[in-house]
């Protein structure tokens, strides 16, 4: 029932809370509500020249509600561009860590999604049904609400839901018993590295032929570019009445400017096949053009613009009034100063002029209340209206001056680049592979490969050398003895596994060892598993015969039962020594040498088998046809996933491609 009274959050949409640890509900009021300038006067100088793909990062107050305290927090819709996400993750966790007074919450629609970043090394009692309103960054640290244990007290069941107010109290008196462990910690900061220099690091700067008045908007207001981007890239036929004709950017003024994106809506828009009409007044060049590519991007960034701007109305042409009208706005910039936003540009100089812009669009838009929040394409059609009037000239005498664009070769990724990236997202699960089982066997292939003089052939012989299949027989032994709940198989990986060598004698010994030793193989594999079951019912059902004074009967049929199964299987074995059946399984050594030597075929009398018959019955090499089945199943992938990499891999064994041309 809790779970279907949760509040549910939106697909593509964060939400985040920030609590005050230790307060009453008088501080609460008095003191949150002021928090909310500081804190955004914090991390405005991350926030001012961000391009968000939907919503920005908001905060303001929301007083008391229900079982939730009072707090500051909001909600920000990050669509396509998961990053978005994982940015609002590092504010929250240089805000907590900024102010200490405070503990974070963030969730989307998948829940508690910071947990899935280190799912490999949660405690078991933790998942989706239990780690509500566990899991805080506090003083810049993740912690997680622990579950009382024999070692520890300190905790909350894992079987209640506590309260975000017994959350707190429990944060505030106990930090370094709800402090995640380090391999947590670790996982979750490993995501969040590179910041704040990602920032830059995810933006791309592309030339594009785009309209005059897009470039002058562009120039004002970068961020506007997502939006425009999203309405192309999300566009319907009712859309693309509205370019037909261009009446807001007709396309005979294009200008070739430098535009910034995110590399997310670089590549919405450049992965994006889209003929202009011929009614747009829209011509590319031939595609062997140079700036081929420029004339393209344009043309589709156009079509967003327009698109945004059909569906507004003109703007008032009563001047919205300055925010140094803003009681907030001094104290505002006041903050911006504290934390070095200006770079110690001097105040009136150009750099500067350009900062207090951004500061003032970002001040209107997340610190000073808005009674009606304008549209993007509103936005689009009042910069036209109050900038200067359009000087083409001095645009195109800007185009000699633009920096050099960005290459946009991150958007392919070699096999290489990809398996590099599963690797780091594993954690470095396939580490180096076992020394002293494959070390030997190295130096072997390595020699082997210089005597015939093939140095890449021998390297990669070399690379395989350092699989090793010894863990095969461990992994496979933990995986049939570990008891599993109802939720299914638990898979006994572990993070630290390390590739394996792929040797046949130890794959032979490995599996011999699971499935005991030759000499207790029966003549037929069918038969001994008939057998047990048989034995198992046997039992059994003498022990009910024996309550019920029928033993001796049960027994008797039992018996005649065991024996006619024993009969037709050596029946069956039989007839398949006439087929050709048997030769598509490997036999063992002994049974090949005595086959290659000319032993005599098998005889019968009356049809029956005699015992020279019944040892004349060649027993299977189960090692050698599991793992040439094996290879088989593998190589016929082709690489792709399938049965046979998805059992290896649950189980943490990786095994090198296959370099056999045959």
């Amino acid at each position: 029932m809790d779970a279907l009274q949760r509040r549910v959050i939106l697909e593509d949409m964060v939400q985040y809370k920030l609590f005050l640890v230790q307060s009453n509900s008088q501080q609460t009021e008095e003191h949150l509500p002021q928090l909310v300038d500081e804190i955004l006067a914090k991390v405005a100088p991350f926030l001012i020249q961000y391009i968000w793909q939907h919503q920005p990062f908001n905060l303001k107050y929301h007083p008391e509600k229900g079982d939730v305290p009072a707090h500051i927090g909001g909600q920000t819709q990050f669509g396509d561009n998961v990053e978005d996400e994982w940015f609002i993750v590092y504010l929250l966790q240089q805000i907590t860590e900024a102010f200490p007074q405070l503990a974070a919450r963030v969730e989307d629609n998948d829940g508690e999604f910071l947990l899935i970043e280190a799912a490999d090394y949660l405690p078991k009692w933790l998942n989706p049904d239990t780690s509500e309103n566990r899991v805080f960054f506090y003083k810049g640290e993740l912690h997680i609400l622990p579950c009382p244990s024999k070692s520890s007290p300190v905790g909350i069941s894992k079987d209640v839901v506590p309260r975000v107010a017994q959350a707190l109290a429990l944060l505030s008196t106990h930090p370094a018993a709800c402090q995640a462990s380090p391999k947590i910690s670790s996982a979750m900061m490993k995501r969040l590295a590179g910041y704040p220099e990602k920032i830059k690091t995810n933006l791309h700067h592309a030339h594009c032929f785009i309209p005059a008045g897009i470039a002058t908007v562009l120039a004002q207001r970068p961020d506007l570019v997502a939006p425009a981007v999203s309405a192309f890239y999300l566009r319907d036929p009712v859309d693309l009445q509205a370019c037909r004709s261009f009446k807001t950017f007709p396309p005979d003024t294009l200008v070739l400017t430098s535009v910034t994106f995110t590399r997310c809506l670089y590549a919405q828009l450049q992965q994006q096949q889209f003929i202009p009409d011929r009614r747009s007044s829209f011509t590319l060049p031939p595609r062997s053009h140079p700036q081929y590519k420029a004339h393209e991007l344009g043309m589709k960034l156009a079509h967003g613009f327009e698109i945004l701007c059909s569906k507004c109305r003109l703007p008032s042409s009563e001047p919205d009034a300055p925010v140094s009208c803003n009681p907030q706005w001094k104290d505002f910039m006041d903050s911006l100063k504290r934390n070095g936003y200006f770079r110690e540009e001097l105040e009136g100089s150009a750099g500067y002029k350009e900062l207090t812009r951004f500061a003032e669009h970002f001040f209107k838009q997340s610190v000073a209340p808005k009674s009606s929040s304008s549209s993007p394409g509103e936005e689009v059609l009042q910069l036209l209206h109050s900038c200067n009037p359009l000087n083409l000239e001095e645009l195109k005498r800007q185009e000699a001056e633009l920096p050099q664009e960005d290459s946009d070769s991150w958007l392919d990724i070699t096999a290489q680049d990809l398996e590099r990236m599963l690797q780091e997202r594993s954690g470095g699960r396939a580490g180096v592979g076992s020394q002293k089982s494959g070390s030997t066997k190295q130096t072997q292939r390595v020699e082997g490969a210089e005597e015939r003089g093939k140095e890449t052939q021998g390297d990669k012989e070399e690379e395989e050398g350092g699989y090793s299949l010894v863990a095969v027989s461990r992994g496979m032994k933990d995986f049939l003895s570990a008891m599993s709940s109802h939720e299914g198989a638990e898979l006994p990986w572990s993070s630290s596994a390390q590739p394996f060598s792929f040797d046949p004698d130890s794959m032979a010994s490995a599996l011999d060892r699971i499935l005991g030793s030759k000499e207790e193989e029966l003549d037929s594999d069918d038969l001994e598993d008939d057998e047990e079951e048989d034995e198992e019912e046997e039992e059994g059902e003498e022990e009910q015969e024996e309550e019920n004074g029928l033993s001796g009967q049960a027994e008797m049929n039992e018996t005649e039962t065991l024996d006619g199964l024993r009969k037709y299987m050596d029946q069956m074995d039989q007839e398949l020594m006439s087929t050709n059946i048997g030769q598509s399984f490997s036999l063992t050594s002994r049974n090949k040498a005595g086959l290659v030597n000319g032993s005599p075929p098998a005889s019968t009398t009356d049809g029956l088998p005699t015992e020279e018959t019944e040892e004349e019955i060649q027993p299977l090499d189960i090692d050698l046809n599991l793992v040439t089945n094996l290879l088989e199943s593998l190589s016929s992938q082709a690489g792709l996933a399938g049965p046979a990499s998805n059992l290896l891999q649950s189980l943490g064994i990786h095994l090198p491609p296959n370099s056999d041309p045959a």
